[in-house]
């Protein structure tokens, strides 16, 4: 069948969840048999994600094969069960370098190189890309950005230019906010109406309106959307409020949006095979046994800087039954008062989270301490794990002054350094260790039988690592190096045996997290803190004190 190509577009404001709608479109559809894929494109103008601070941009996302990308594709993988290339990912940074470095060289012949055609034809060639590598059923192509903005525009040209040369094959969904009157309580649709507006001012008429709204509309505000969109009134969808993201795909179902996508796109109609989502979700909503999780970092205040690791833990929780309720430890409180750490006596599992620079490394340092002195469940990712090496260092191996030569230099016992690849490194983006990496796992550890196996992949985004020349010692302390790279003596896993659950990862296993196949790691920790907070011996230590 001939590739099809739905773009969704924003309105009104950013953050609506545009990412969250194109993903269950992508379920949808996929739920019925078709090969779907999804694209995001985002037009500032960074050539990716790697660089930009968590606080503005959220989580980068890394990919199997080293992109650093927008938290979107996460939201891809997780809901359609699928590893998305980095080129998945197009930003104005990659289109207009590409351009420019073309020009340098000649390939334009000597025109004029101008926005229309060059820039758009760059735009075309990289969405068609997908489907000449891949060859999808359907392509979904989400428009970062909002309706409006001048960045944005270019994209907006090159999908009016698709829909003109495939007018059977382009469909035009667009998401704008529906806000309710707090004084009132009334549906407010003129934001609506004027992000679609602004749509047809460039040329695109929207095929599918899907209203983000507290609430579902009522009868008479979609006819008043349909009226003033020029959209029928059975195109008019609601993705209201619900408890959890995964919903998303169910509400937009039971409205009917499957089979008007599939009349729209001239596809078969088939019946969607969603049981083994529904059952996930009523997992999520009626488990009842609570498990407290602190988060430990410094990008707390905005909890999408970690959302992957959110959704992983709800993944594990959803599989063994659990509610797990997050609460967010900034370690540059702890810092500053450290009467702060006793809260984690609170805890049932303690994250030590991923992240940069010398912000609130102490305060992570004096959490591991306290969660490793208390047998309180831990799991340390990336700089987590490195952290943890430098607090058992420093208050197990008795080497004062431990620490990462990349907050500290000049530490007397450097036992996390840069990795030999990484010493010569002159630009920032995209080059850190990213991606897939091949892992052993050594038997007999907690991490063989939390795995199963001697054999993993896992992705990274790195550039430090346990120094080589403190193995010894380390070890000599009790500290057990249970997986390592297959291709280099890289340490990837850290763990304490006599811990009622103590493991770290040099890696991320929050990017390779799926609804219905949560990751091990995640799993292993919630059962650990469930058996702990039921009086039980620990699932994975060779430590059988019951803890009450």
């Amino acid at each position: 069948m001939t590739t099809k190509y739905i773009f969704v577009t924003g309105g009104v404001l950013s953050g609506l969840g545009k990412g969250i709608t194109t993903a269950s479109i992508g379920k949808i559809l996929q739920a019925r048999g078709y090969h779907v894929t999804a694209i995001k494109i985002d037009p500032y103008l960074n050539v990716d994600a790697g660089t930009m601070n968590p606080f503005q941009h959220g989580e980068v996302f890394v990919t199997f094969d080293g992109g650093e990308t927008d938290l979107d594709l996460g939201h891809y993988e997780r809901f359609l069960d699928i590893e998305v290339p980095k080129y998945h990912n197009i930003t104005s940074g990659q289109v207009y370098y590409t351009v420019i470095r073309r020009e340098r060289k000649g390939k334009y012949l000597g025109q004029t190189v101008q926005l229309i055609p060059h820039v758009i034809e760059e735009i075309k060639r990289r969405i068609l890309l997908v489907t000449k590598r891949e060859k999808p059923d359907i392509v979904l192509i989400e428009i970062g950005g909002t309706v409006g903005d001048y960045e944005g525009l270019p994209f907006l040209e090159a999908a009016r230019q698709m829909r003109l040369e495939m007018p059977s094959d382009v469909l035009f969904v667009h998401v704008a906010l529906v806000p309710i009157l707090s004084t009132t309580g009334e549906l407010k649709t003129k934001p609506l109406q004027h992000s679609v507006a602004e749509l047809r001012r460039v040329g695109i008429q929207p095929d599918i309106i899907i209203a983000r709204s507290p609430r579902s509309l009522d009868e008479q505000t979609r006819r008043k959307i349909s009226l003033f969109t020029n959209v029928p009134i059975n195109a008019v969808f609601t993705s209201y409020d619900v408890d959890t993201i995964y919903k998303v795909p169910l509400i937009l179902e039971e409205q009917g949006l499957g089979k008007y996508l599939l009349s729209k796109l001239g596809l078969t109609q088939v019946e969607p095979k969603l049981g083994d989502w529904i059952t996930f979700v009523n997992a999520l909503e009626n488990s009842e046994e609570v498990i407290n999780i602190y988060m430990c970092g410094k990008y707390v205040k905005l909890h999408d800087s970690y959302i992957s690791i959110v959704e992983a833990i709800k993944h594990a929780a959803a599989k063994l039954r659990l509610k797990p309720n997050i609460i967010w430890c900034d370690t540059e409180d702890i810092e500053k008062d450290h009467v702060k750490i006793a809260e984690l006596n609170n805890a049932d599992a303690v994250i030590v989270l991923p992240g940069f620079g010398a912000r609130g490394v102490e305060g992570k340092i004096e959490a591991i301490r306290y969660v490793r002195e208390n047998n309180i469940p831990f799991l340390g990712i990336c700089y987590g794990m490195q952290l943890a090496v430098v607090e058992f260092a420093r208050n197990v191996a008795g080497l004062k002054g431990a620490h990462t030569t990349e907050v500290d230099p000049n530490t007397p016992y450097p036992v996390i350094d840069i990795t030999p690849e990484e010493k010569n490194v002159e630009e920032l983006g995209g080059t850190m260790i990213l991606g897939n990496r091949r892992i052993n796992i050594i038997k007999d550890t907690i991490a063989y039988a939390i795995y199963g196996t001697t054999e993993i992949t896992e992705r990274h985004r790195h550039r430090y690592e346990v120094n080589p020349k403190f193995f010894d010692l380390l070890k000599e302390k009790g500290l057990v190096f249970s997986a390592w790279r297959a291709d280099v003596p890289r340490v990837e896993i850290i763990e304490i045996p006599s811990h009622y659950f103590f493991v770290a990862t040099q890696f991320h296993p929050e990017f390779r997290s799926r609804p219905l196949r949560p990751h091990p790691l995640f799993a292993a920790l919630l059962n650990a803190a469930y058996s702990r907070k039921r009086g039980m011996p620990s699932p994975y230590s060779i430590n059988t004190t019951v803890y009450a």
